[in-house]
C-alpha cells in the first residue's frame, strides 16, 4: 500500500458518508425498538373484550389482577437483583480502594489507665500494678513566715501613690 495522504475533500467526504450510514442505522433502530415494544406489549398484554355480561366483565377482571400480580411479582425480583448487584459493586469498590492503598482513619483519643493499658496489651495473665506515686521522693514543704510588716506594706505604698495624684492634680 502506497503512503499517500488523503485529501481534505476526500476525508470530509467519507467522513459525511458515514455519518449518513450511522444516522440511518439509528433510524432504523428506533423502528425496531418502536416494533418491539408493540410485539412485547400485545404478547403480554392482550387487549380486552369489555364486551358481554356481567360475568366475563368479572372474569375479565380476575385476569387483569393475575396478570398485575404477576408484573409485581417479576419488578420485585428485578428491584432485588438490582440491589444484590449495587451491594456487589459497592463491595468491589471498596476492595478497590483498599488495594490502592491504605488510608489511616483519623484516631480518637481513648482515656484509659496505664493498668488498662497494660491489661489490654499482655492479657489478663500479666496484670502488673503500676503505681507511679509510690517511686516518688517526699518533699517536705518549707513554709516561710513573711515578716507582719508585709501587711501594712500596702497601705503605705497606697498613701505614696495618692500623694503622686495630688501632685498632679494642682499642676
Amino acid at each position: 500500500m502506497s503512503d499517500k495522504k488523503m485529501t481534505s475533500s476526500r476525508r470530509h467526504h467519507l467522513k459525511s458518508l458515514m455519518l449518513q450510514i450511522a444516522a440511518s442505522w439509528l433510524e432504523q433502530e428506533k423502528k425496531d425498538l418502536v416494533v418491539a415494544k408493540q410485539n412485547y406489549m400485545a404478547e403480554k398484554c392482550p387487549a380486552p373484550s369489555l364486551g358481554g355480561d356481567h360475568n366475563t366483565l368479572m372474569d375479565t377482571c380476575k385476569k387483569l389482577h393475575a396478570l398485575i400480580d404477576k408484573i409485581d411479582e417479576e419488578r420485585y425480583d428485578m428491584e432485588a437483583k438490582v440491589a444484590k448487584t449495587e451491594k456487589e459493586i459497592d463491595d468491589l469498590k471498596i476492595k478497590v480502594i483498599d488495594l490502592a492503598g491504605v488510608k489511616k482513619p483519623a484516631l480518637k483519643k481513648v482515656r484509659m489507665s496505664a493498668d488498662a493499658m497494660l491489661k489490654a496489651l499482655l492479657g489478663s495473665k500479666h496484670t502488673v500494678n503500676l503505681d507511679l506515686r509510690a517511686n516518688l521522693k517526699q518533699v517536705k514543704k518549707e513554709v516561710k513566715e513573711e515578716p507582719a510588716e508585709a501587711v501594712g506594706d500596702w497601705r503605705k505604698n497606697i498613701e505614696d501613690k495618692a500623694d503622686r495624684k495630688k501632685m498632679f492634680e494642682t499642676s
